[in-house]
């Protein structure tokens, strides 16, 4: 059993994660937060048996084998280098840190500890979008051209408060959202952004002058082009992802989210037909394969080299709205 320690009395922790770890054979043991309090009430809800307030506290239990980093983003090089330090396998929240640099060097610790080093990028493990992978490598779309990405929602009122008001936490939608189409797009292309442009918006639920919504186009390596349209604004919207190539177009509805839900369509000149969808919890499957890792078998569905490649695009995003011209992608990878 692999005994976990939460950086972060987080949401996502308590929405999806904890239930995850525990799913696929793992416990809790530790929790931190800054707040005492919080901390406390946090363990007892979530039938975690301690609550600490120091990183070094938990990150040196030697009851804990991995953590799960889910604090804000300008937290987690540190937690995750002092992670690393202890030995302790890792599986931070994305975008993995503030920079590059930073981001590099907690992969780096990583592989110098010989721990696993993990990004919850989730959307990866849906079964649209594996389904969409694979109908692609079969070239049942042929070559492909050009891709859509819809992942304007509403941000609730209970998620909106450093997303929209702390830059230097990380916040606004690109480096909350658009990381995550640029690690779904990797993913289902198999190939890597090499070019963005983009426009952003402050349509008023931002504060501080973050953007709450973005259209963008990235560039591939091979030549495809994918559009995407990212806000924390629109109440109405559905989501999707389409992939459009030479020989048929692949129509994913609602795949942008975290339930193991959607649909995929494969449309050609013969008609149209539903892709066979195997549907299960994103973050279990995650959780699976990050434990089979720890055990020598595999890597995890995302990797610390995944989390460069979207913070690099959602890095070159931001800076192609502010400046309006096409940004280069580099990871120094």
């Amino acid at each position: 059993m692999t005994r976990w320690g939460l950086i972060g009395a987080s949401t996502i922790a308590r929405e999806w994660v904890i239930g995850a770890i525990r799913a696929t054979g793992g416990e809790i043991v530790s929790v931190m937060s800054t707040s005492a309090e919080r901390g406390k009430a946090y363990a007892r809800e979530q039938g975690i048996a301690k609550s600490v307030t120091a990183l070094d506290e938990l990150v040196n239990d030697p009851d804990i084998d991995a953590v799960y980093i889910s604090t804000t983003n300008e937290l987690h090089r540190d937690q995750a280098l002092a992670a690393a330090r202890a030995g302790k396998h890792i599986l931070c929240e994305k975008p993995l840190a503030m920079s590059l640099d930073d981001a590099r060097a907690m992969v780096k610790a990583a592989k110098d500890a010989g721990v696993v080093m993990a990004t919850n990028h989730h959307l990866r493990n849906a079964a649209t979008h594996r389904a969409m992978r694979e109908a692609i490598k079969a070239g049942r779309i042929g070559k492909p051209l050009a891709a859509r990405v819809f992942h304007a929602v509403y941000l609730p009122p209970h998620l909106q408060g450093w997303r929209l008001d702390k830059p230097e936490a990380g916040g606004g939608v690109i480096l909350d959202i658009t990381v995550h189409d640029a690690d779904t797009l990797r993913f289902i292309l198999d190939d890597d952004p090499v070019e963005a442009i983009a426009f952003s918006q402050a349509g008023g639920m931002g504060k501080a002058g973050l953007e709450d919504a973005v259209m963008g186009v990235l560039r591939f390596r091979k030549d495809v082009i994918a559009q995407f349209h990212d806000g924390f604004t629109t109440k109405f919207a559905e989501t999707g992802l389409e992939v459009h190539g030479t020989e048929g177009s692949l129509i994913g509805r609602n795949v942008m989210t975290q339930r193991a839900i959607g649909t995929v369509t494969l449309r050609n000149a013969e008609g149209e037909r539903d892709l066979p969808l195997d549907h299960r919890n994103l973050y279990e499957t995650a959780l699976s394969a990050f434990h089979a890792a720890m055990a020598g078998k595999g890597q995890p569905s995302a990797t610390g080299e995944d989390g460069i490649w979207s913070l690099a695009t959602g890095l070159a995003v931001v800076e192609a709205a502010r400046t309006g011209g096409t940004v280069r992608i580099e990871t120094g990878l």
